[in-house]
């Protein structure tokens, strides 16, 4: 079988289904996986057949990619626990509470219906980077045998265990009330019930499971999406509106205004809400891409914020070394360690939000607005050869270094003192990402013309 490379990415394994992505690579895939796992684990004889949970998303082609992984995996030595349709972070849930070794899960995330793909942990940590580039290299050599007897599939509905677990945590007593649109993804088949049983008013939208999206793309980072969750917050005067990605482990957010909150803003009030909860000094991992009112702020309250690279996989690594309580993207991976997993699990981050909309203080406009205001740019997607991208990131720091003070932990976020420019090379696209930032918006204007006049002079079509 010739290999499709470009699959296998920093953090996951997604392409096209039938064209990219089909069963028998699947099925290859789950065999990987599984003598992987026997490698990276050796003479556990204590465990000679691990268990491992696999969950699919809700996209038509999701059961028979399922079905073929879990083949492969069972063929491997690996007993499975199947979840069925459960969003993505349940099954990083399913695989700590009950115990796992690890867990796979199917999902083409917020990529269009044609797409699909495979996430997957070991031992609780995010397999990504090298640990997706063995398993390409593992299919292409045919290292595949494990010498393990064949595993069990066993079937292990997890949803109404998740929703007591979860809802079960918080006493919402029906005083907040949030518009929640799932974008008929895969958190349709829990967040309604998971919101209610919590204690929540849910006004649902577009929460009925069907993968090919027929309402609206699910990618709650793109404002279009949320104009229906905008209407409808101030049609009900609702405290909130939410917003889920395909598979709900990325959150989206509304304020009762209707205006959109990003996901660097909600960070930044989790942040604050930690610190309320713990005391001072509590530690908040936050991606480049974010806003500087975020570490401003934090700061100030009494906490320590550390700017990292961008990627939930690196975020939750870095805060697995740090011990820090939280961490999370502009994106909307938000990961809890505080009083819960260090998942980025947006239903549970839904709850966390309507649990600080309950305290009895002002509304979620009025917070936000306490903050510092700065004018900033969406995450802006630039074309760029893949030859091309990292080299022309590079020249950027060396460029700009010149004349401004440049971070780069994660690309080039050049500082210009009232505001900052970032040029940042994609993980997983042929892509440029920028973002733009500074206190007023003719300010505003003068970074992005600089950092966008050097790009074309390098070729770029900006």
């Amino acid at each position: 079988m010739k290999l499709p490379d470009h699959i296998f990415r920093q953090y996951d394994i997604r392409g096209i289904v039938g064209e990219d992505l089909t069963s028998d690579l699947a099925h290859l895939i789950g065999r990987a996986y599984a003598a992987e796992f026997h490698h990276a684990v050796p003479g556990n004889e204590s465990d000679p057949r691990p268990r491992i949970v696999v969950g699919a998303d809700n996209r038509p082609s999701s059961p028979e990619l399922a079905d073929a992984l879990i083949a492969g995996l069972t063929e491997g030595g690996v007993d499975v626990l199947d979840l069925g349709t459960v969003p993505t972070p349940v099954t990083w849930w399913a695989e700590k509470t009950l115990g796992a070794a690890g867990a796979l899960q199917v999902t083409g995330s917020h990529n269009p219906a044609e797409w699909n793909g495979i996430k997957m942990t070991r031992s609780g940590r995010s397999v990504y980077g090298e640990g997706v580039t063995k398993l390409r290299d593992r299919i292409a050599s045919d290292a595949l045998a494990s010498g393990a007897p064949a595993g069990e599939r066993i079937d292990n509905p997890v949803l109404d265990h998740y929703v007591e677990d979860v809802g079960g945590r918080f006493d919402l007593q029906q005083k907040v009330t949030a518009v929640v649109d799932c974008g008929n993804g895969t958190g349709s088949v829990v967040a309604e019930r998971l919101l209610a049983r919590a204690g929540a008013r849910v006004i649902p939208i577009f929460c009925e499971s069907d993968g090919t999206f027929p309402n609206h793309h699910p990618d709650p980072t793109v404002d279009a999406n949320m104009v229906d969750v905008q209407r409808l917050v101030l049609e009900h005067g609702a405290d909130v509106g939410i917003g889920f990605d395909g598979d709900a482990d990325r959150i989206g957010a509304v304020d009762d205004r209707g205006r959109i909150i990003r996901g660097d803003i909600l960070l930044l009030l989790y942040g604050l809400d930690v610190l309320r909860r713990r005391g001072p000094g509590q530690l908040l991992i936050f991606d480049v891409k974010c806003s500087q009112v975020l570490p401003e702020v934090y700061e100030a309250a009494g906490g320590k914020a550390l700017m990292w690279m961008t990627g939930h996989s690196l975020i939750k690594e870095k805060m697995r070394e740090t011990g820090a309580p939280l961490g999370g993207e502009l994106s909307g991976h938000i990961c809890f360690a505080d009083e819960y997993l260090g998942i980025d699990d947006a239903l549970y981050d839904a709850l966390r939000l309507l649990e600080l909309l309950n305290d009895g203080g002002p509304p979620l406009s009025e917070r936000v607005d306490a903050f510092p205001q700065y004018i900033s740019t969406p995450e802006i997607r630039i074309d760029v050869s893949e030859d091309r991208k990292v080299e022309i990131v590079e020249r950027a720091v060396a460029h700009f270094s010149r004349t401004h003070d440049v971070i780069t932990v994660d690309g080039a976020r050049i500082l210009y003192g009232d505001g900052w420019g970032l040029l940042r090379s994609s993980n997983t696209q042929p892509i440029i990402v920028a973002r733009f930032e500074a206190r007023t918006e003719e300010r505003l204007a003068e970074i992005r013309n600089e950092v966008e006049g050097w790009l074309r002079d390098q070729g770029v079509n900006v």
